[in-house]
């Protein structure tokens, strides 16, 4: 792994080795993080310059007066035309007490700035008191069902998980009826197969179909793999690799085998015979042992939501997984949208995603005293990119990969309080911690033996573990030591429940590091600031 040097050192001349050739079939395989985002990272976000004023149906900013109804009437007049429109705010606060649904692609929710001068959504009260259409109903029973409780008996604290600990916003994105997050089988609906993928190559982007006569250039469906093969069944073996000593697999990973453990929405490039070109390369292969096939996905598309604050009242913290539902944005059922320029003040989760894929999550930035369950946060999402994120509020999970995140991306973000790069265990895999920057204060060891800091503090279930799959990088990290350790003094960054053949390269900071990351990553240029790739996601961008 290499010794710590006194402090970081720079490494501008030579490329890692880990780069190689790019060979998909090499042990020390690196995903193409590249594909993340808009347009599969490829494109600008849009400008769309067809407007409805909000103020147009009654609603005035600073006024003191309620204006969900007023919103409201906008939003539905949107929902009524065809193509893409911007529902526009002017600057000023706008009351918000009601969730606003987002139900058509080509919408765009719109401000005028999030900073001084810009609008303001602020919102008294929080989403336990508004009416969510029945959409939680399958998660309340779920909860009742299998006793989700937080249990904490120091502090006299025995009751179900709050429905909005980690869903709902007052901003909430979905396709109509869709379905976006699964819990109960019983209500698991038929899944429409399109075509039956005949082979493909782990990173390739040329498949085999068996009849592609369903097919269309254009067409967005997800690829869905299944384990129906038990606890060491070939995905198995694709997610976490042959060797799994040492660490468990959860049995949510075979339990409900009629459920796709992978699913990667992608897009139809090219169809030639029954060769099929999509838009991002393959998670997996895809053969007779590891069988795959194209699924309908129900989702919208060019969505965005930009160019606002959201400003929470300050309020109690009851504690983890008992969260009143102060949630700004629940972005589900998307495919090519984004969300851009953000302040989001007192939240109990900033940002929340569902059933994503090539989305783009630009400039937000959380803040306020109130402990937050997530800032901006990755769940059951495929190439998404959150860049610019900056962290000032107390998070429990910073900077979050959960339960079947993809070849997803945080880039060039900050944490500031405590924060915590979270791998949230159930098949997350192929994700990407990017040129970022955490501010840490370490704790003395109790052996006297140095200071450390628990970094890699995951969350997640038991039934999913282990925190996460094969390929997760963290590139080019820098830590901030704020306190806790003297110059000179190395500083152990801690993991307690990773996954395995993690990639750590390039992890720097102000004192000299060390790792403790089981089972064992590959390491690569520790205590080396690394600038002839100071962004593995850039790099390879520019590299197709």
């Amino acid at each position: 792994m290499g010794t710590p040097a006194a402090q970081a050192q720079d490494t501008a001349a030579e490329v890692p080795a880990i780069l190689g050739t790019g060979d998909i079939g090499r042990d020390d395989y690196l995903p193409d993080f590249s594909y993340a985002g808009y347009e599969y990272g490829v494109a600008p976000i849009p400008h769309v310059a067809r407007e409805i004023a909000v103020a147009e149906y009654g609603a005035v900013p600073d006024d003191g007066i309620d204006d969900s109804a007023a919103i409201q009437r906008a939003l539905a007049a949107a929902h009524a035309l065809t193509g893409p429109v911007r529902v526009q705010f002017a600057p000023g606060r706008y009351i918000l007490s009601d969730i606003l649904w987002i139900e058509r692609s080509g919408i765009v929710v719109a401000g005028m700035g999030s900073g001084e001068g810009g609008t303001e959504l602020y919102m008294p009260r929080p989403l336990n008191q508004m009416d969510d259409d029945g959409t939680l109903d399958e998660l309340r029973q779920y909860l009742v069902q299998y006793d989700k409780r937080e249990r904490q008996r120091d502090a006299n604290l025995d009751v179900l998980f709050s429905e909005w600990s980690w869903s709902g916003g007052f901003i909430w994105t979905r396709f109509p009826g869709g379905r976006h997050a699964t819990y109960l089988d019983e209500y698991d609906p038929p899944i429409e197969t399109v075509a039956t993928i005949r082979s493909g190559a782990r990173g390739t982007r040329e498949i085999e179909v068996v009849d592609p006569a369903a097919l269309a250039v254009g067409d967005v469906l997800q690829i869905h793999w299944h384990n129906r093969a038990g606890e060491n069944g070939p995905l198995i073996a694709s997610i976490y690799g042959e060797d799994r000593e040492g660490f468990p697999v959860g049995d949510r990973h075979w339990m409900l085998p009629d459920r796709p453990l992978v699913r990667q929405a992608t897009r139809i490039e090219a169809i030639a015979g029954t060769r099929v070109t999509i838009a991002d390369p393959l998670l997996h292969d895809v053969s007779d042992a590891l069988p795959a096939y194209f699924a309908k996905w129900d989702h919208i598309s060019d969505v965005g939501i930009q160019d606002l604050a959201f400003v929470f009242p300050p309020s109690p913290y009851f504690g983890h997984h008992n969260e009143a539902g102060f949630n700004a944005i629940y972005f589900t059922g998307v495919h090519n949208g984004w969300i851009s320029n953000l302040r989001i003040e007192n939240a109990d989760s900033g940002v929340l995603t569902d059933d994503l894929a090539a989305v783009t999550i630009a400039d937000v930035v959380t803040e306020g005293d109130h402990p937050a369950h997530y800032a901006v946060h990755m769940g059951n999402v495929h190439n998404v990119l959150v860049t610019g994120n900056e962290v000032f509020n107390p998070t429990v999970h910073t900077f979050s990969f959960n339960t079947q995140a993809t070849r997803s991306v945080y880039h060039r973000s900050t944490g500031w309080e405590q924060p915590t790069l979270d791998q949230h265990a159930g098949a997350n895999h192929q994700n990407l911690y990017d040129d970022m920057t955490v501010h840490v204060r370490a704790a003395a060891g109790d052996d006297g033996e140095g200071s450390s800091y628990e970094l890699f503090k995951a969350g997640g279930a038991g039934y999913w573990v282990p925190g996460h799959g094969r390929y997760n990088t963290v590139w080019n990290l820098s830590v901030v030591v704020e306190s806790g350790a003297a110059p000179g003094e190395t500083v152990t960054l801690v993991e307690n429940s990773g996954g395995p053949d993690a990639r750590l390269v390039g992890t720097h900071g102000n004192r000299p590091l060390a790792i403790d990351y089981e089972p064992a990553p590959y390491i690569e240029g520790l205590n080396q600031r690394q600038l002839a790739v100071p962004s593995l996601l850039d790099f390879q961008l520019r590299r197709r």
